[in-house]
């Protein structure tokens, strides 16, 4: 007891006031104590839970090892850096550019793009004629999943581009430059999108491509000019052509029709002449059949139908006596008239 803090010449402190000094230490800790349970808890309440956006997974990763993924909304998860978590947007389309840069896009509002032109090393590429042309394009990706994306590539995003880059220099490649500049450009695209689709499905790269589409196709600055009056001169061509094919399609058929209308006609006549002749050839057999057994009588009703025929036609009918030299009266006997004598009349 007599060394309990007791500096030399003191006299020793009592049981009082050992104790009250105990007491008091115990205060000072007691403070400390909880002060520090507060700042343990904070941490704790701090590092134990995270929250995943509408468009996110959450991987949840316990010393590195992947233990479980998070969907949209508040989660809780072991604090102080014993589970970490990473979010990919798993339910938003990303995308590549080649060639170019999109410096702002906002709707509303025109794209802006980087202007410094130090891109243009991806997409200068060399045609199967030996022609360069610059080839612009976007690649529009989804992650499909988001463990692979995460751990089975090392730079999945630098390998789609990589790949990416591979497979349309040679799709490019394997055609003529005036192809990929006009109607080429539809297959080119949809061949890069199974090649590279199938290159990455191989990688387990757990992305799932959107669309691969070519922005613009143009030849290089300095040879623009003569590839734009090529391609003008072509599409003259092109539209000669149509125009010329579109008149074909016109006045062929119309010909046909003509003709097919002309050997109907034909056809017809020739049919109608000859049931006609055959007619005629019958009703010929039977008045001689007729005239034959009946001469007199065949020749004279042939004879009564024969002016009946003509006489059937006739307006007017005069009657001259040639023996007469003067003006003699003539009878009209047109049909409906009544026969009256007339003061006129004609010369013989």
């Amino acid at each position: 007891m007599t060394e309990w803090n007791q500096p030399p010449g003191e006299q020793s402190p009592t049981l009082e006031d050992m104790l009250e000094k105990i007491r008091r230490m115990f205060q000072n800790f007691k403070g400390g104590l909880f002060l520090i349970v507060i700042i343990v808890a904070a941490a704790v309440l701090w590092t134990a839970w995270f929250t995943v956006q509408p468009e996110e997974t959450g991987i949840v990763q316990r010393f590195g090892k992947v233990t479980r993924t998070a969907g949209p909304g508040l989660h809780f998860k072991l604090p102080f850096g014993v589970e970490t978590i990473r979010l990919l947007p798993t339910a938003r389309v990303l995308k590549e550019e080649f060639g170019f840069r999109t410096v702002s896009a906002a709707p509303g509002r025109k794209t802006l793009y980087d202007p410094s032109g130090s891109h243009k090393g991806e997409s200068l590429m060399l045609t199967g004629d030996l022609n360069v042309i610059d080839v612009q394009w976007i690649v529009q990706y989804r992650i499909e999943d988001p463990i692979r994306y995460l751990f089975q590539v090392r730079d999945t995003s630098k390998t789609i581009r990589d790949t990416t880059e591979a497979v349309m220099r040679r799709a490019v490649g394997n055609r003529l430059g005036s192809a990929v500049l006009t109607t080429g450009r539809v297959a080119v695209a949809s061949e890069a999108k199974i090649e590279i689709q199938k290159i990455l499905s191989s990688y387990d790269s757990g992305v799932r491509l959107v669309t691969v589409e070519l922005q613009d196709v143009t030849p290089p600055d300095t040879v623009k000019p003569a590839f734009n009056e090529v391609n003008e001169s072509r599409q003259d061509k092109e539209r000669t052509i149509n125009k010329a094919q579109e008149q074909a399609n016109r006045e062929i058929p119309k010909a046909r029709g003509v003709a097919e209308q002309s050997i109907s006609e034909a056809e017809g006549y020739a049919l109608e002449r000859v049931n006609r002749a055959e007619g005629e050839s019958t009703r010929f057999d039977a008045i001689l059949t007729q005239y034959q057994e009946a001469p007199q009588v065949t020749r004279r009703r042939l004879y009564l139908e024969a002016m009946t025929e003509l006489l059937a036609d006739i307006k007017g009918l005069y009657i001259v006596d040639q023996d007469q030299k003067a003006m003699v009266p003539w009878l009209s006997m047109e049909s409906g008239a009544q026969s009256q004598p007339s003061g006129k009349g004609v010369q013989p």
